[in-house]
């Protein structure tokens, strides 16, 4: 669907600017969400910041997502998985305050000295290279609604149905140029989709980059 993160955030500026967002501010996921969010700011005329969160992983299985911690600590729990696997309360808390740490570290990493932007009363464009699980984005989403932004809009190029579809519950609108029923990875709809270093991810913070 997309030949790299160049052509989705390309795609998916237009359709952002199909719906005459008028937004203030487009915050990227890292690392994957920053050459795209690059794009739809620029599209926007608008700067670009980070939303940062992390998942926290079931007791033995780091991969599997039981919740995620924004930078803030706005936390999203997955709590029909976290009671199938019984995971104990204790677990739980003492991760979700380790990986607040982690995101609230790599954020100022990203910012490297700039001041964060105020989202107070501000319109907001959340910007990632596609949705798996949404666990992760959930809790970005929650970070900005906290942070008082007046309206969310998620863009995403991406995801399967059901999760996009929840992830309405968390924006005032959602954004996906493809919603594929058959999905396994957000890497599967790329013809070249390979990690973003740090480095590179973050010289797309410097304007016009």
């Amino acid at each position: 669907m997309f030949d790299d993160r160049t052509d989705a955030g390309e795609q998916l500026a237009t359709a952002v600017a199909q719906r005459d967002v008028d937004a203030d501010v487009v915050l990227a996921i890292p690392r994957g969400g920053l050459p795209l969010g690059r794009i739809v700011a620029d599209a926007l005329g608008v700067p670009l910041d980070v939303v940062v969160a992390k998942k926290i992983g079931a007791p033995g299985n780091p991969e599997l997502a039981i919740g995620a911690v924004s930078s803030d600590g706005s936390v999203w729990r997955n709590a029909e998985m976290i009671d199938h696997l019984s995971v104990d309360e204790t677990y739980v808390e003492t991760q979700q305050d380790q990986v607040a740490t982690a995101a609230r570290e790599k954020a100022q990493q990203y910012r490297a000295g700039r001041d964060e932007i105020d989202l107070e009363g501000q319109r907001v464009v959340v910007v990632d290279d596609g949705v798996a699980t949404g666990a992760t984005t959930r809790a970005c989403l929650r970070r900005v609604n906290n942070a008082g932004a007046a309206y969310v809009l998620l863009a995403v190029p991406v995801g399967p149905p059901e999760a996009i579809e929840s992830l309405r519950d968390e924006a005032d609108e959602v954004v996906c140029v493809e919603t594929p029923s058959w999905f396994s990875a957000v890497g599967q709809f790329y013809r070249t989709f390979g990690q973003v270093p740090d480095a590179e991810a973050m010289q797309y913070l410097d304007d016009g980059s």
